[in-house]
């Protein structure tokens, strides 16, 4: 008989409570870890007073952080949905929380984006995601030595909305299964949605070549369509339908 067990400092243990509760308090139960102190990871739960602090998650973040824990640890710049920064779980769904609103409940659950390695806390290793971004060459390519811009017509200007819009905040990549398992050699939604974004450029001229380039097993096909990506996307965009367009695109054009 086979025993599978998690790894020693996988397992989650009660941490600190800080507060208590009353009226008007919010309980947010928050992953804390700290690969320098060798223990396991634990959830820390603070009682905050919503009046305190702005409408939304980050606003309860940056609150703890500053009155109560400064330890806490999180990515955080724009506070306006642009920047991808805060990208984390809460209550069990991928989002920004810059933009996630409180909700109404008296518990709050918060962890880092799943399935990737974590440096502390609520911050994620992006390497390998930046890495894969990289290897889909994220600017234009176009052999012409134009003396002017590269002039694009509306029309194909309005090809690129929804691709353009993405910020990288890999919400949608790590709510996707096959990519959990297949990050090594699996592009991703949000990367593919890039790659996706590049091959419907009109100023570039290398598209068969881009197409070419994802045109793989593991890279492109281990995408299955089951939309947690774009269930997920925080900017309201389809990493799904973009990964389609360009399979469609393979099938007809090379």
């Amino acid at each position: 008989m086979v025993e599978l067990s998690l790894p020693q400092n996988s397992k989650l243990t009660k941490g600190k409570i800080f507060g208590k509760k009353g009226k008007n308090m919010t309980c947010l139960k928050v992953y804390r870890w700290n690969r320098e102190s060798g223990s396991n990871p634990r959830i820390d739960e603070y009682f905050i007073n919503k009046k305190k602090f702005g409408p939304m998650i980050l606003d309860a973040l940056m609150y703890i952080k500053s009155y109560i824990d400064p330890s806490l640890t999180f990515r955080r710049s724009c506070r306006e949905g642009i920047c991808g920064s805060c990208s984390m779980n809460i209550n069990g769904t991928n989002t920004l929380a810059c933009i996630k609103p409180l909700p109404d409940s008296k518990e709050i659950n918060i962890y880092p984006l799943p399935h990737m390695k974590v440096l502390k806390d609520l911050v994620p290793d992006l390497t390998e995601f930046f890495e894969q971004y990289k290897s889909i060459k994220p600017w234009i390519k176009n052999g012409k030595k134009n003396k002017k811009e590269n002039i694009q017509s509306p029309e194909d200007r309005k090809k690129l909305d929804g691709l353009y819009e993405c910020v990288l905040c890999a919400c949608c990549s790590t709510s996707c299964p096959s990519y959990w398992w297949n990050s090594e050699e699996y592009l991703g939604p949000a990367v593919l949605m890039q790659a996706a974004r590049w091959v419907n450029d009109s100023r570039d001229s290398e598209r068969k070549n881009r197409l070419k380039a994802v045109n793989d097993k593991m890279k492109l096909y281990r995408c299955h369509s089951i939309m947690n990506c774009t269930r997920s996307c925080p900017k309201g965009l389809n990493p799904a339908k973009a990964i389609a367009d360009l399979k469609k695109a393979i099938v007809t054009e090379l």
